[in-house]
């Protein structure tokens, strides 16, 4: 088995080559053998040509060590973070590569309370024991098997967040992801008129990649919304952990943007509270927190770490500028159906359209995250290190420079092999001058 699969807070790799059967059967008897509570595990998958069969092997990695388990079949990752909270379940997996190539595939782990399973949180214990098949012995009597089907309740949960929204006219691109199959079991529920965009869960991704971090991703919602003058679009990632907006002028709204949002619809709910975010958002989202009144806790990049921090600190609400929003009323965990939920009551609310309100909190030039492929990364954190060595550096989560009137932070991704970039200044001029800057010493 590849060590390197195992990332800084799932497991990833490519199918066949990097994960197997035989692989998901060990990840899974390692698991079991390491949550710390008896109890049911819940099991569900993604739409990827491979997932159905990476679950079924996992599943009887699971019942070797004598675990009972809840096959959940297809389903959204937050549905099952969802599963574990609401039936206070020992564990729950689920087989997916969220926005990675379709030859990608992956598995996403919580222990109970809704814990995430990182390398820093237990992930490296499983994956030793995995590496070496150093397992307890077969239970004498293998586990049982159920089959749940959560959707409906699923979804009136997700109902929750909604109080009286507007008839908004808006188009969904569900990226042939796993959104597109919850989708229509919500979307009669709702006062909207929706124009749908590749619904139909497709695991080789035909249309674009399901990111809706990429502004390439974002072109078809784009041009449906400007085209039919509709109030805004919504986009979903593969696994539908995630949603992202386009605004009523057909522009794609940034994650920190987005927060903003949710943070001032949160803040007006809980007065004086906290909000956790990470080290890549607009300063702009960090000063609008204080002028109304919250909190602004400061984290590293990670579904893993934000709803820690938010447990840990009894925060409502935290997110980051990705898109992964993460919510106390969801148990601590992030959703990309109750993100857009919650977006939409804050525009409902605010009585602007979203042009206006993203107009009115974007207060600095920030452009989308860049991503560089680079052969030593540690090559470019000691070249950035001694070129803005006239800025104030912290390392907390890769390396942060700031100036009085710019900042950038670079670090390594935890889910790609790649080196992410982002920056932030108070004209575009000076933003375009300093990435090039970047860019420069990046690619020298």
């Amino acid at each position: 088995m590849e060590q390197s699969i195992f990332k800084a807070y799932d497991i990833r790799g490519k199918v066949g080559s990097e994960l197997t059967v035989e692989g998901c059967i060990d990840i899974a008897r390692a698991f079991a053998d390491w949550l710390p509570t008896e109890g049911v595990i819940a099991v569900g998958h993604d739409m990827r040509p491979d997932s159905a069969q990476l679950a079924q092997a996992f599943m009887q990695g699971l019942q070797k060590q004598g675990r009972d388990v809840w096959d959940i079949g297809q389903v959204t990752s937050d549905m099952i973070y969802f599963a574990v909270g609401k039936f206070d379940l020992a564990g729950g997996a689920v087989i997916t590569a969220s926005h990675n190539p379709g030859e990608y595939n992956g598995i996403k782990l919580y222990r109970d309370k809704v814990t995430p399973v990182g390398l820093d949180s237990g992930l490296d214990t499983i994956r030793d024991k995995a590496v070496a098949g150093t397992f307890e012995p077969e239970a004498e009597q293998p586990g049982g098997r159920q089959r749940r089907n959560i959707t409906e309740e699923w979804v009136e949960h997700c109902l929750t967040f909604v109080r009286s929204l507007k008839r908004f006219h808006i188009a969904i691109d569900a990226g042939n992801g796993m959104a597109g199959a919850i989708l229509p079991h919500i979307l009669p529920k709702l006062p909207l008129n929706v124009e749908e965009m590749y619904f139909e869960p497709d695991g080789t991704f035909p249309h674009h990649e399901a990111n809706p971090q990429k502004p390439e991703n974002l072109h078809d919602l784009m041009r449906c919304v400007t085209d039919r003058r509709l109030n805004f679009g919504i986009a979903f990632d593969g696994d539908g952990d995630r949603a992202g907006f386009v605004d009523d002028k057909g522009r794609m709204v940034l994650g920190s943007d987005l927060m903003s949002i949710v943070a001032r619809y949160y803040l007006q709910k809980y007065p004086g509270a906290p909000v956790v975010h990470e080290v890549r958002t607009s300063r702009a989202t960090i000063e609008l927190v204080k002028q109304w009144g919250g909190v602004p806790v400061r984290t590293k990049a990670g579904r893993v770490y934000i709803g820690a921090k938010l447990r840990e600190i009894g925060a409502p609400f935290g997110g980051e500028t990705t898109g992964h929003f993460f919510f106390t009323e969801n148990f601590d965990a992030d959703s990309g159906l109750i993100t857009a939920l919650v977006a939409m009551q804050a525009i409902s609310d605010s009585g602007k359209r979203l042009s206006e309100l993203v107009d009115e909190y974007h207060l600095y030039a920030m452009g989308p995250e860049v991503n560089f492929t680079v052969a030593n990364p540690q090559l470019v954190f000691d070249r950035l290190r001694k070129s803005f060595v006239d800025g104030q550096q912290d390392e907390l989560d890769g390396l942060t420079v700031n100036y009085p009137d710019k900042w950038f932070n670079i670090r390594a991704s935890n889910t790609e092999p790649v080196m992410r970039l982002n920056a932030e200044a108070k004209t575009q001029a000076q933003l375009d001058d300093f990435v090039k800057r970047i860019r420069s010493l990046i690619e020298q």
